[in-house]
């Protein structure tokens, strides 16, 4: 049997865990602390971070690099920085969800397209909410669900039993909302048949999972199809949703129109959403998860990015 077989039948208080429960305490206490602190030590920690994690920094360069050719050599280095700090203190955003309260920020959220929503919603055939991994990652979840009668999600397990609970306990206490794996399909197309509302962040570089590329800032960029199937076989209606902190501190949820008659083809339906990731992304470029090797899987014949 091998030993990652073995750890994942372990029961979650074996002793083998106890460091992960140490950090989740850890990460508890670090909740209580107030928004606008939690905001400050997210600045100071994502300067320190950016120097700390050098591999991390490089990627974030040469993504930004790819992706904004036009920026001089220090522009593109505040960018990194500035991106190091959004998303640390997008993280710090996230253990708040995890265990405060979240009413005050779902009722001051500036949310636009909320009318493309609703007449998504009447039609009665479920809703695909398209996102990306803007650094307000778990933040944004609640932002979202508060304005779903049958929110869902899809997620990726973490492979640490003890921080899975965590995340997902955390997720899992706003709005009743479900999670889906990537293995639970079927369970998803009938969530969404039902009624059912489920955000899926489709933007990463899933490896040997590309299925078709698409210029993404002007680059070749892998991507799945997951999303046009799920609309094809489901016939629920497909909106692209961006939920960003804006410079002043407060945050925005944008609906976009129906993607009508997505599903009917993948390329098409891919560049869509893609476009609409992208067009976010230039709006507040600090804010997306730069640290991702979006361009990993490169096209036959392609040069290496990274």
């Amino acid at each position: 049997m091998s030993s990652s077989k073995t750890k994942s039948k372990r029961p979650l208080w074996h002793p083998a865990f106890w460091p992960s429960w140490l950090l989740v305490f850890t990460l508890y206490l670090l909740s209580l602390v107030p928004m606008t602190a939690k905001q400050r030590l997210g600045r100071r920690l994502g300067c320190f971070l950016e120097g700390k994690l050098k591999s991390r920094a490089r990627v974030a360069n040469t993504n930004i690099a790819t992706c904004f050719p036009e920026l001089d050599d220090a522009a593109r280095e505040q960018l990194v920085q500035d991106n190091f700090v959004a998303c640390t203190r997008g993280f710090l955003e996230s253990i708040h969800a995890w265990w405060r309260d979240m009413s005050e920020y779902c009722e001051d959220a500036e949310v636009h397209g909320l009318e493309h929503l609703r007449e998504a919603q009447a039609r009665g055939k479920g809703v695909l909410l398209i996102g990306g991994h803007y650094s307000i990652f778990d933040f944004a979840l609640p932002l979202i669900a508060c304005h779903l009668k049958k929110p869902g999600y899809m997620y990726r397990p973490n492979n640490n039993p003890v921080i899975d609970r965590m995340i997902e306990n955390g997720r899992q206490r706003h709005f009743d909302i479900r999670p889906f794996t990537k293995r639970e399909l079927r369970p998803l197309v009938s969530f969404l048949k039902k009624g059912g509302e489920v955000w899926f962040a489709c933007d990463q570089d899933f490896g040997k999972k590309t299925e078709l590329f698409v210029p993404f800032f002007g680059t070749e960029a892998g991507c799945i199809t997951s999303p046009s199937y799920i609309a094809r076989v489901s016939g629920a209606s497909v909106i692209c949703v961006s939920h960003l902190r804006m410079p002043d501190g407060r945050y925005r949820v944008i609906f976009s129109a129906i993607q009508e008659a997505f599903g009917t083809d993948k390329q098409s339906d891919t560049e869509a959403w893609s476009r609409y990731i992208e067009d976010t992304i230039r709006e507040q470029p600090d804010q997306y998860l730069w640290l991702h090797k979006r361009f990993k899987t490169r096209p036959e014949g392609a040069e290496k990015v990274y």
